[in-house]
This record gives structure tokens, sequence and C-alpha cells, in this order.
């Protein structure tokens, strides 16, 4: 069976969707997509109907590349409210070694415990395993043992943020494999060994939003939002020469600079005003009001990041579409000299905005490898399209679906 996954990030600002393979333990780019979105704002689908058309536009793109259709995704809700806490629980073990299954059960009954009713369960993230009260292990998997305590962060959010998403993808005929959130893609997208030993943060600087998370050892503990993105230049640069907000968009993606320090003072850009006369922007001048709108946003997040610990943060990573304009290392060493910008090193998609949608891929495979299980989106009796099995009832809640594909119920 081929191992193929795909994984849809439902942004402000665009769609992305991308399909990897895994082979040999690598993960291969099958294919990705970015589309403009609508119907959403700060990350949330405020007009179901024109959000469904932006999707099935974007899986449309998607399948066309790989020329079989998509029927399973793995989704990011919204993180607005997102509740980070740790839980702990115990079982027996059912054989005479641990295994994947066990790891799960262990801190079952405290997730369904600590689980609130206008909450809806996302994921969880292991810390560690007690085997018998006694010996502290990170994969306890093959080792002798009667009992196994497990502690770890339970991540949750609004019942809307989860059900507001699901119903628009399973209105068009795609099942939700799993769901997940744009702080655990992410780590996991830049994951690494000095991440795994150090308090650290991921700053994603979205279409109009940016999303501040802050992780321990790799474990996603909170996170915080801003009500400010790459729209924002768009909306800067409109207003200063009076451009559709369109012209805007592309003047900062294809021509603007993060930094003036490399910008040119004799390089333009014509384009016609609201007014139809033509004007000419230069270099120097459109990296001067992106790098001002950068900078604002990274200020305000340093001190968000402030408020969200007083531990020191060894490692920031920036990442999100904003960061992949020209010298934008620039303007983040003048605001943060510890942080880095984020490399997406999937090859054939060297693009940050793509790292949540990547990150849920590694951390989907992850999970299966925690609980022992071989599974694909790719049907094994037919190779050309993508499976999806039916379902017995029509009342079953997206909680069920995903509680229950996690514990393997």
């Amino acid at each position: 069976m081929e191992h193929v996954y795909a994984s849809i990030d439902i942004g402000s600002d665009s769609i992305k969707v991308v399909v990897c393979e895994l082979y040999n333990n690598h993960l291969n780019l099958l294919a990705a997509t970015s589309v403009p979105s609508k119907g959403i704002k700060k990350g949330l689908i405020v007009e179901p109907n024109l959000a469904k058309e932006s999707i099935i536009k974007a899986l449309k793109e998607t399948e066309a590349m790989l020329g079989v259709r998509i029927r399973k995704v793995i989704a990011t809700v919204p993180c607005h409210f997102a509740d980070y806490r740790i839980i702990k629980g115990e079982c027996k073990v059912a054989s005479d070694l641990i295994t994947g299954s066990d790891m799960i059960n262990s801190y079952k009954a405290g997730i369904k415990k600590e689980l609130a009713l206008n909450e809806e369960f996302v994921t969880v993230v292991p810390i560690d395993f007690k085997i018998n009260g006694k010996t502290v292990i990170k994969d306890p998997k093959n080792f002798p043992g009667q009992t196994l305590m497990g502690r770890a962060m339970m991540i949750t959010v609004p019942k809307k943020n989860v059900y507001s998403v699901a119903s628009v993808i399973e209105s068009i005929g795609v099942e939700l494999s799993d769901i997940s959130l744009g702080s655990v893609g992410d780590i996991n997208c830049f994951k690494s060994k000095e991440l795994d030993d150090s308090i650290s943060a991921v700053i994603n600087i979205g279409g109009d939003m940016t999303t501040i998370s802050l992780y321990n050892k790799g474990i996603p503990v909170s996170t915080k939002i801003i009500g400010s993105g790459g729209k924002d230049i768009d909306k800067d640069l409109s207003y200063m020469y009076h451009i559709s907000m369109e012209d805007a968009r592309k003047i900062k993606e294809n021509f603007a600079l993060a930094h003036k320090k490399n910008a040119s003072k004799t390089d333009y850009f014509e384009v016609k005003n609201v007014e139809g006369k033509t004007v000419k922007i230069s270099e120097y001048h459109a990296a001067e009001v992106a790098n001002s709108r950068i900078v604002e946003i990274l200020n305000t997040a340093k001190n968000e990041l402030g408020g969200l610990t007083n531990k020191q943060i060894q490692y920031i990573i920036v990442t999100g579409g904003v960061s992949n304009m020209r010298d934008f290392e620039y303007a983040l060493n003048d605001v943060m000299l510890s942080a880095k910008k984020g490399d997406v090193k999937l090859v054939g998609l060297r693009n940050n905005k793509y790292s949540t949608a990547i990150g849920n891929i590694i951390y989907f495979l992850n999970t299966l490898k925690l609980k022992g299980m071989d599974y694909s989106m790719l049907s094994e009796d037919d190779m050309g399209m993508l499976s999806s099995p039916n379902k017995n009832s029509n009342e079953e809640t997206v909680l069920g679906k995903v509680f229950g594909y996690f514990f393997g119920e």
C-alpha cells in the first residue's frame, strides 16, 4: 500500500493543500496548492458558502496535479481560545510488553475526565510515561510492565472552531481523518533536537492575524493571537499610493522587500491608481512601507511573548507567508536578534506559508507511530483513487470520529 497523506490549512488569506507520500521514512511531496480564500476572517469561517467555494477550488487544483480525487484530509482548525492543560491517567498493561494501545489507554480516562461540555478535543501531545510507578520514560513500547501512567498535554478548542471547519469540508464529500492546530503543525514542521530540549516559540504571520505559540521541550503550552498580518501591508500600500488592494498585494509579493538595506531607489513598479493615473513606486519606498508594518507586527509579537512566560526563550522561529519576502531576515534581526526565519525543508516546497499544513502531516505520522498503526489515504484496491469508508450513521459527531480515531475505537 502506498502511504499518502493530504493536509489542508484554511487561512484568512489562502487555502493551502499539501499531499505527501511517506516512502522509506522520507516524506516526498506529491502536490501542493495555494488559492486565495473567501469567507474567512481572522482564521474563522464567517461565510460558509464562500469558504466552501475556496476549498473546492484548492482541492480541484491539487487533484488535477495528482490525477486522483482527494477523499480524506487532515485539517487545521482555528486556535482561538485554545486551551492547553496537562492530563494524567493510568492503566493496566494488557500483555507482557507495553504496546502503543497501552500508551493511549494510559491517559484516555484523564482526557474524558478533563474535557468540558463546551470544549472539543483536538489532540494530545505525549510528555512521558511511568512504568510500575517507578521508571519514567518517553517511549515505553516493548518494555515489560504491569501498570503504565501517562502524562500528556491535552489541547481543546470551543466546539464551534471544529464544527465550522468540519461541516464545510464534509459537505463537499471529504472525510476528516484528523484535526490539528497551527501550533502543533508549525512545531512539527521545524522539529529539531534543539527545540525538543528548550523553551521555544513560533511566530506565524498570516493574512490578517499573527499567531504566537510557546513550547516547552517541543510541547505546545500556550497560544496568543494578534490581529494584524500580511494584509495590513497591502492596506498600507493601497492607502499610501491610492491603488487597489489587488495591485498592492502584487507589489508586496513580487516587488517589495521587507527591509530597505538592499532596496533600489531607481527600480520602479508602475501601476494605475484608483483615479486611472500611472503611479511609479520605487523599490525603496515600497520597502519602507512594508518594513514599517513588519517591524510593528514583530514588536507586538515580541511583547506578547514576554507576557506568555517569564523564562528565557532560547529559540524563536518566524514563519508564515510574510516571512517569504526578500530580506525578511534583516527586518527580523532589527527586532529580535535571537529569532530565525523558518526554513521549510520539504523538497519541492520551500515556502513558509505551507509550514502548518506540512507539520500536521508529520504530526499525524507521529501519532500513527505511537499507536503502532499502518494507515494511508490511498486505497489498496485502487492505487489511482483515494478511499473513504462508508459511514453507518449521519448522527456521529465530529468529536466522536476524531476521538474514536485517536483511540482506535
